[in-house]
């Protein structure tokens, strides 16, 4: 047994309590011996881990019957641990050496044969032998968890809105980095230190899509140089402590805009706020899809929109629930996501307005306030 000290980096210890009992709960009611989490963002939700995932085997256990949870770690990743609420939830510290089987280990603390659910995150290498030694192939636990990690808590909900806040203050800082004959990559630069000095812990992604690029929503930067009559689209964010991400897109205009283009960008704003103004507990995932979809393709632009409208952030960018046609799940109070309609016209420009917004009791709060809108920078 180690000593594993206490971190301001994650909630108190008592969430992480809950949390690991609601899993285990989730997992009896699944039918399932238990989980096995390997690190990644589930881990960091139920242990506030940032453990990383090696050659080595790190696997927190959570047996179904509600038993204590257990750790399997190398012994050369002790540290890894620190920061967590092992220390305080008496998460028994099974570290190992070269030499022993962690995966034996793992499946001494279940039944034989286990039937467990194991992180989307684990990486084969993990999973083919722990299959082996549970003597069942696990499944994924993605259905156990998803329950809890769509739905935030208070003290998540705060963290989301100060990523919010902090990348809302980046973007209103945009004047300063996006100007006429400076390359995507300069700008790009400048914006990953404007993201770090606003209070993000990292930039997890910065696109600057100007003129033909913004075409592509999945652009990232390049040496193109900005060009007068640019549209431009700035799609950012990062996580801030404990691991909760922003993102936010704004879309500029170097200098007035071409009628056309703002006709179809003030298109693209009213379906973005009709989306919004849809969100409330009951309505459908894919209804809110449909409000700006239906929208666009009312003025035309239904070809011009390539992607989902939306999907759930936390500890991830990208997680559950995703508001896309075809999701018919029911949007709960606490559940956080992105509403992110965008119009792309290949070759030419392309245009998003994205909000992180999270269902409340009768509506939503949108977690981003900037304008809207084009916004026009000098040319």
């Amino acid at each position: 047994m180690s000593s594993l000290g206490a971190s301001t980096s994650r909630f108190p210890a008592a969430s992480y309590a809950d949390r690991i009992a609601r899993a285990a709960a989730l997992a009896r009611e699944s039918g399932l011996d238990g989980l096995l989490i390997t690190p990644g963002p589930d881990l960091r939700y139920l242990l506030g881990s940032r453990a990383e995932s090696f050659e080595r085997l790190t696997c927190l256990v959570i047996p179904a019957n509600g038993d204590t949870a257990s750790v399997v770690v190398p012994r050369l990743e002790l540290a890894s641990l620190t920061d967590s609420a092992a220390a305080e939830l008496g998460v028994t510290i099974l570290d190992w050496v070269d030499g022993i089987d962690p995966y034996a280990l793992v499946a001494g603390l279940l039944p034989a044969p286990a039937r467990t659910a194991v992180t989307d995150a684990m990486p084969a290498l993990h999973l083919l032998p722990s299959a082996q030694a549970l003597g069942a192939l696990p499944v994924l636990a993605t259905e156990v968890l998803r329950e809890l990690r769509m739905v935030k808590d208070d003290t998540e909900i705060d963290a989301l809105r100060r990523a919010g806040q902090a990348i809302d203050r980046v973007h209103a800082r945009m004047g300063e980095f996006l100007k006429v004959g400076r390359t995507e990559a300069e700008v790009a630069a400048d914006i990953t230190a404007a993201i770090l000095d606003e209070g993000h812990t990292e930039a997890a992604f910065v696109i600057v899509g100007s003129g033909p690029h913004g075409a592509d929503p999945h652009h990232e930067v390049s040496d193109r140089v900005i060009e007068s009559g640019d549209v431009v689209v700035i799609d950012i964010g990062g996580p801030v402590d404990p691991g909760y991400n922003s993102d936010s897109t704004r879309t500029y205009s170097m200098g007035e805009p071409d009628p056309v283009v703002a006709a179809r960008v003030a298109v693209l704003e009213a379906a973005q706020a009709a989306a919004v103004d849809l969100v409330r507990p009951g309505v459908t995932a894919e209804a809110v899809d449909a409000a700006a979809r239906d929208l666009l393709a009312a003025e035309g632009l239904a070809e011009a929109f390539v992607h989902r409208t939306g999907h759930g952030i936390g500890l991830s960018v990208h997680e559950e629930p995703y508001i896309v046609s075809g999701n018919a799940i029911e949007l709960a109070e606490g559940m956080a996501f992105s509403v992110e309609p965008g119009i792309y016209f290949r070759g030419q420009w392309g245009a998003r307005i994205e909000d992180i917004v999270v269902v409340t009791a009768d509506g939503c709060e949108s977690l981003n306030t900037r304008p809207h809108g084009l916004t026009v920078l000098p040319g």
